[in-house]
């Protein structure tokens, strides 16, 4: 008969455990939901960058732009090092 008896202790943390994971799980949709809201985004991006011409420009001028500068930097970088390795 006694072990028909549940001890209440039992069900507290059965309870609590079962709690916990209601608020985890709550947890993980949330941060499934905002993945989602955020990769939406990115595909609506994606269509109106692919389907507007003057921002595909606009984006191929900008990285010549980039690669330019780049370069820039690179050989600027490149002779500062090497006027500092010939002054002793």
């Amino acid at each position: 008969m006694a072990e028909a008896d549940s001890d209440p202790r039992d069900y507290n943390d059965v309870s609590k455990m079962l709690q916990e994971l209601n608020k985890d799980l709550e947890r993980m949709l949330e941060q499934m939901e905002k993945i989602s809201v955020k990769t939406t985004w990115m595909a609506y991006d994606m269509v109106m960058a692919r389907s507007n011409p003057a921002l595909v420009d606009q984006m191929r001028r900008l990285e010549e732009s980039f690669m330019q500068c780049r370069e820039e930097i690179e050989k600027s970088w490149k002779d500062i090092l090497d006027e500092n390795k010939e002054t002793p």
